[in-house]
């Protein structure tokens, strides 16, 4: 389902000037191998409107690898026994965000597995000391589905933001992919609760998954038009040997970063993140993903002896650019690729705020 070359061009043009296109043209440039550079070009113009040469950094803290749930897919799903446990105290936790303070992030993003542990008393206690010790940063929760309440407190505490990927939007596709215990409806529930209290919301979908099709792409697309996130993050699927898609062929980068590009192009003022699996899954991911129209990057303030636990899939990178420490050649690759890191909050921009030239 190859375009010609006008017909392509002609179809982005027709994108970026209305920031929409019918199923069917969003398909055949899903698709067609040759839509991915000028897609790129057409993502990093409009990426440059909107927010400059800017690259948001985050400084992601994993802070347990503990979760009740069983992804088929999750390097750290409760039945996987290989895993060696771990959960980060407060002080620990303060303390990555104090480093990473120091070096200049303003954003902090706790992420973990869904750790019954971290009740609603322990994880607001934890928020609102990171609000107290740093008020002027962001503070990112990604801890999984809780109930609106749960999310209400949190917000309450001192959280702005909350990452929530919907993984697929398409109820048969999600079937193939989380046992009978999780549901779709539920997640795309958290994800308009989340939405209704105020939450900058991020969303998100995994490239190549078990069982994806092309028309399941499109789906996702679809849905995050309807959630109209502040957050959009994707990455490749990887397997990982403890689960049952071991043996499962990873997701492609080259479709990745096609994805982030179509996406710059339906959400010009998201926040796109060029995230680790990219650059694990391509040595130049990182770099190429910021080309192809993505502006942030969550480099690893965790501690150094949990990094490797917190091992989603196979060959997780933690160390050189991928880790706070390594943010000297971080802000070379990211110079080189031809944008600068900004030491804001890096908070999403509206139509009123974009920067003109």
């Amino acid at each position: 389902m190859k375009m010609s070359d006008i017909s392509l061009d002609k179809t982005i043009e027709k994108l970026t000037r209305c920031g929409d296109l019918p199923d069917e043209e969003l398909l055949r440039l899903i698709v067609d191998p040759a839509a991915r550079a000028p897609l790129a070009l057409a993502a990093d113009s409009v990426r440059r409107k909107v927010y400059g040469n800017a690259v948001y950094i985050r400084g992601l803290i994993e802070f347990t690898n503990h979760c009740k749930n069983n992804c088929y897919y999750c390097g750290i799903r409760a039945g996987n026994k290989k895993v060696r446990r771990y959960r980060l105290t407060e002080s620990e936790i303060l303390n990555c965000c104090d480093k990473g303070y120091r070096l200049g992030f303003r954003t902090f993003v706790l992420q973990g597995g869904e750790d019954p542990y971290f009740d609603d008393e322990r994880l607001c206690a934890l928020v609102a000391a990171i609000r107290r010790r740093h008020p002027d940063c962001a503070i990112t929760l990604s801890v999984g589905e809780r109930e609106k309440e749960s999310y209400r407190r949190l917000k309450a505490a001192g959280a702005d933001r909350y990452l929530l990927r919907h993984e697929t939007a398409t109820p048969e596709h999600y079937r193939l992919l989380h046992p009978a215990s999780l549901s779709l409806e539920h997640r795309k529930n958290c994800l308009w609760h989340l939405k209704e209290l105020g939450y900058q919301t991020g969303s998100g979908f995994m490239v190549g998954s078990p069982g994806q099709k092309p028309e399941h792409l499109v789906a996702d697309l679809r849905f995050l038009q309807k959630l109209q996130p502040a957050m959009i993050g994707i990455g490749p699927f990887i397997h990982h040997p403890d689960t049952p898609f071991k043996d499962c062929p990873d997701g492609s980068a080259e479709l990745t970063l096609k994805l982030i590009s179509l996406l710059r192009l339906l959400f010009p003022y998201a926040l796109l993140p060029a995230t680790t699996a990219l650059s694990t899954l391509a040595a130049d991911g990182r770099a190429r993903g910021l080309q192809a129209g993505a502006n942030v990057v969550m480099p690893n303030l965790s501690p150094m002896e949990v990094r490797d636990l917190y091992r989603l899939y196979s060959g997780k990178s933690h160390s050189g650019a991928e880790s706070a420490e390594g943010l000297r050649s971080l802000r070379a690759l990211v110079k080189a690729a031809g944008y600068e890191i900004v030491t804001d909050r890096g908070d999403a921009k509206g139509p009123e705020e974009k920067i003109n030239g």
